[in-house]
């Protein structure tokens, strides 16, 4: 009898793509907002915040190439932390995953594209103006998204033009009207005011993570998945310093006082009212085309885990005619709506950022198990020196320097955000076990 072989994917993309598609995830809707943040708090010394989280982001990435390569199942952070700890810890790091993380940062995103709307429509300096904003773009997203859309792609790869040239012109025109005078550090800030910055900063570095989606069909990828990562993170380093370098040489002391378009005031002064138009428009269309990706991709998550028993079986229903997720892309667009209505960009930034520095941590620590542990749960991949997989250099000192580097971040987040968290843990997990409660009962009287 004839063997059938499942058709299996092909490895075409090297280094230079993988560090493309990284720099493509990554650079969104927080630099176009983020750089008179961080003028304010460290001035001339913001480069700081800058290098401290191009760390942090190459050493979890590193971790995350490892762990990657060993668990092949789908779900990203999720399938890893289930992989190495159990169904507790995947049900915990799931949900923060969508609800801390995702919700989160694109709450922070579209108030963002709301301050900058202020630039042309001043109405949206009001609340309620606001709110009606938020309720009618996640409405409409949740329609396109259980109608199915089919065009994502070429839409993304649009935003990705239209918001990296207009930056990378922006530079070019900058740097000769840079004044020294306004890059000397007079004074060097606390250490704890460059932790709470970068925290802050953090928030635009997130996104590197999703290129390694893509791990499955990387060539040769025990080099091109650490030397791509590499390139990407410096691409965006690179990108993210010479933009808060041209803005603040240009500008000075006055960049931290425009805080809801600080590049749309750098091009104005550079090149005009037309380059001010030109910069405002990239903003929008980047942030926007960031949510509506996001909305067709974030519900998944909850649909996943819906699938296999972690959150209410009806989140995993599927519509009979559009065959999208169509509970999971609602109740999504619900929690949008509502953390998007409840805080500004400053403080969602800071509340995403947290969220997935927890994340990050569970996935580190998820590499050292996957490494060290042989005697992991049945049907559980992961343990030392498997052939074919990536394999971090110098034993423990990736993931321990990323263990205290997160924990250093996450020691700059206010009491507030910890009790929230706390909380947070605390009733997901009080819910996991009367839910497994629950299901033995229905096992043992069925």
């Amino acid at each position: 009898m004839q063997k059938t072989t499942e058709p299996a994917l092909k490895r075409e993309i090297g280094a230079t793509s993988l560090a493309l598609n990284a720099i493509n995830l990554t650079i969104g809707a927080g630099i176009f907002v983020l750089p008179a943040i961080v003028a304010e708090n460290l001035g001339p010394a913001s480069f700081m915040a800058y290098i401290i989280c191009g760390i942090l982001v190459v050493l979890i990435m590193l971790c995350y190439a490892e762990v990657g390569s060993k668990v092949t199942t789908s779900g990203g952070s999720y399938a890893y932390v289930e992989k190495a700890f159990g169904p507790l810890a995947g049900f915990l790091i799931n949900n923060l995953m969508w609800f801390g993380y995702s919700a989160l940062s694109n709450a922070a995103v579209v108030n963002a594209l709301a301050d900058m709307l202020i630039n042309w429509f001043p109405v949206f300096s009001l609340n309620y103006v606001r709110v009606i904003f938020f309720i009618t773009v996640f409405a409409i997203l949740m329609l396109i998204n259980i109608r199915g859309v089919k065009n994502g792609s070429r839409f993304a790869v649009t935003a990705t033009l239209l918001k990296l040239t207009p930056l990378i012109l922006l530079v070019l025109f900058g740097l000769s009207k840079i004044s020294t005078e306004n890059l000397i550090i007079k004074t060097w800030p606390g250490i704890n005011s460059i932790g709470e910055t970068a925290l802050i900063l953090f928030f635009a570095f997130l996104g590197t993570e999703t290129a390694l989606n893509i791990s499955g069909e990387i060539r040769n990828p025990q080099r091109n998945i650490p030397k791509g990562i590499f390139m990407g993170v410096t691409g965006v380093l690179l990108m993210y310093m010479l933009i808060q370098f041209v803005a603040l040489g240009v500008m000075g002391d006055q960049l931290g006082q425009f805080k809801d378009a600080p590049l749309a005031v750098l091009a104005a002064k550079l090149i005009g009212p037309v380059g001010a138009t030109i910069i405002l428009i990239t903003s929008v269309v980047s942030m926007f085309g960031l949510v509506c990706g996001d909305v067709l991709a974030s519900p998944r998550i909850l649909f996943a885990a819906s699938k296999d028993k972690l959150l209410p079986e009806f989140l995993g229903r599927v519509h009979p005619r559009f065959a999208t997720p169509y509970w999971s892309i609602i109740i999504y667009c619900m929690v949008l709506i509502i953390f998007a209505s409840s805080g500004g960009f400053k403080q969602l930034a800071v509340l995403a950022s947290s969220s997935v520095l927890i994340i990050y941590l569970a996935v580190v620590l998820a590499s050292i198990r996957l490494r060290y542990k042989k005697d992991l749960p049945a049907g559980r991949q992961g343990a030392a020196d498997e052939t074919g997989t990536f394999k971090m250099p110098g034993g423990l000192i990736i993931p321990i320097l990323a263990i205290g580097t997160i924990c250093w971040f996450l020691s700059h987040i206010t009491r507030d955000e910890i009790k929230a968290l706390a909380i947070f843990f605390a009733v997901l997990t009080v819910f996991y076990f009367i839910r497994e409660k629950l299901r033995k009962r229905k096992r043992i009287s069925s």
